[in-house]
């Protein structure tokens, strides 16, 4: 058996890399740059574009299933899959899927859905790992963190979580056809997270609310358009249900719960000292 892994060196990716190569799986990577993947040696790592679909046909040979990615994790990256993927691997052979989905209803998903490939569709309703991204440097500096919609509860996991139910779907049968959508433990506000980083690295940190004029801006200098806007400012003060409710799915599919926020900075202190 080999797995095919895109978007390995993302924030999910290089976990599932990780547990996959852990459990003794032969793991192939897809990478635009493989000299800088960084992953173990024991990856084959090969050159390939999601947004190129045939530049991915000579690391579709010989794979028994897929992780796939509809758009990068990191903030810095633009990436979007195109659908034509799907019908590629189906042709190579493939014979499943398990999908990183944002919405569960976009152009990838629909080609799937219309393959004949075995899928399994994953959603994280958010990632612990977003508190580098976003406050990493803030925290640094100025020892505070600047947000619209302190009070805002969100049931975020750990991405390595998140990894290990791609791999229970990826190495087990049994989850053909399913939408499962991951949490964390806890449903935490900003403040409450903010305060657990505080105490984690014995520093004190503020969190300082934004009014919505200064997050538009905010948003705006970091390239988001208006309709990305609203729907920042929609999920920062009204945000749906899904996004702050618990789940068991983890445990369900894992056989073990997920960690909390405080074993996550916990595990990543040197990143906001």
């Amino acid at each position: 058996m080999t797995i095919l892994v895109t978007g390995a060196t993302g924030t999910v990716g290089r976990h599932i890399v990780e547990q996959l190569v852990n459990k003794g799986v032969k793991v192939r990577a897809i990478s635009r740059n493989p000299e800088q993947a960084n992953l173990p040696e024991s990856v084959d790592v090969v050159t390939g574009n999601l947004m190129s679909p045939e530049t991915l046909i000579p690391a579709f040979q010989d794979v028994t299933a897929l992780y796939l990615i509809t758009s990068s994790d990191k903030t810095d990256a633009t990436l979007e899959t195109n659908p034509y993927v799907v019908e590629l691997a189906e042709k190579a052979g493939i014979q499943s899927v398990s999908l990183l989905t944002v919405y569960g209803d976009g152009p990838v998903e629909q080609a799937i859905k219309n393959s004949l490939l075995e899928w399994t569709f994953i959603q994280p309703v958010g990632f612990m790992a977003n508190a580098i991204d976003d406050w990493q440097e803030s925290i640094r500096k100025e020892g505070v963190v600047r947000k619209l919609g302190g009070e805002t509860r969100g049931a975020i996991i750990h991405e390595a979580d998140i990894a290990a139910v791609f791999v229970e779907t990826l190495l087990e049968n049994g989850h053909q056809g399913n939408f499962y959508t991951l949490t964390g433990p806890e449903a935490l506000s900003t403040i409450e997270q903010v305060e657990i980083i505080s105490k984690c690295i014995g520093k004190e940190i503020k969190f300082e609310e934004l009014t919505e004029e200064e997050a538009r801006s905010e948003w705006k200098k970091i390239g988001l358009d208006e309709e990305s806007i609203d729907f920042m400012v929609q999920m920062s003060k009204n945000p749906l249900e899904i996004g702050y409710t618990v789940l068991p799915t983890v445990e369900e599919v894992t056989g073990r719960p997920p960690k909390t926020f405080a074993e996550w900075v916990s595990e990543h202190k040197s990143d906001f000292i």
